[in-house]
């Protein structure tokens, strides 16, 4: 069924295929964004161009306009939460807000939504101010879960890979082991998980479209120790990890948990949504970057 889609940040790494899989779908998508990236969508999408944190801002850009589903890849906390309900009810059918493992605290494996139930969490009147990322995630979950009188749903993404990553986390442990560099990472044991940009797409898509809501974790099959994916990674590009216990936060890995930090990803398997499996895309992934390398 074709439905009317607002994209919150659509220009780049996920959010930008997420866009893509919205229009090969059929569906009627527009983007907003403060119009400083780029995009290569042509007349396919509508735009609006605004900053989401000027709340007065929005709600002009959106008056007398209706999505069936808005996605909002970037809300970090509780007051642009509440500014998204007071933008937007009576304007949306269902809220999709990109989330993350972040609302976890390491050490945790296989972690299940319930753990982090954002939904009876108690969240202090706006403004609530800056909170630390994984704080300022839970809370926003929770701002929607409790205060908005539409539907929502939260996808708990783990750290997202692929050729887009604009932050280069891959990139640099690749960087590293082919050029004899060492880094620091304290725990080679830890277990990870890790989701492709594509897979990370097409479940935010599976999210605005099945109807499902609440917390949702959101990881490909596989939950390697840190020591695993090194050795993938030397494997693949010919090179040898050397790495250090402790040292500067300035040779640290951007891997570098202290133990577990994995999730349970049953609810949404349940729920319909079919996860690849690691093994099938990280080493291909690792080779496309190790590739582009200088």
């Amino acid at each position: 069924m074709t439905q009317n889609m607002l994209v919150l940040g659509g220009t780049r790494f996920f959010g930008k295929l997420l866009v893509e899989k919205l229009l090969e779908a059929g569906h009627t998508v527009t983007i907003a964004t403060r119009g400083t990236t780029e995009d290569p969508f042509g007349d396919r999408v509508k735009r609006i161009r605004v900053d989401r944190t000027d709340e007065s801002a929005l709600a002009a850009a959106v008056q007398g306009q209706y999505w069936d589903v808005v996605y909002d890849n970037i809300c970090y906390q509780a007051d642009e939460a509440r500014a998204a309900i007071r933008v937007f009810t009576g304007r949306v059918g269902r809220y999709v807000l990109t989330s993350s493992l972040s609302v976890y605290e390491t050490g945790s494996a296989e972690v299940k939504e319930e753990q982090v139930n954002t939904a009876s969490m108690e969240i202090p009147p706006s403004p609530v101010g800056q909170v630390p990322y994984g704080e300022g995630k839970a809370q926003a979950e929770a701002v929607f879960f409790r205060e908005a009188p539409f539907a929502a749903a939260a996808a708990r993404l783990p750290i997202v890979l692929g050729p887009h990553d604009y932050t280069k986390r891959l990139h640099f442990h690749i960087d590293r082991i082919q050029n004899g560099t060492s880094f620091v990472m304290p725990n080679t044991q830890a277990r990870i998980c890790f989701i492709h940009e594509e897979e990370a797409a097409d479940f935010l898509k599976w999210l605005g479209e099945s109807g499902v809501t609440g917390p949702f974790n959101a990881a490909s099959a596989g939950r390697p120790r840190l020591r695993e994916l090194l050795a993938v990674i030397d494997r693949e590009t010919g090179g040898r990890a050397i790495v250090l216990p402790e040292g500067p936060d300035s040779e640290g890995s951007p891997f570098g948990i202290p133990g577990d930090w994995t999730m349970d990803t049953s609810r949404a398997e349940e729920a319909g949504f079919v996860f690849r499996n690691l093994d099938d895309w990280l080493p291909d992934l690792v080779r496309e970057l190790a590739g582009r390398q200088d």
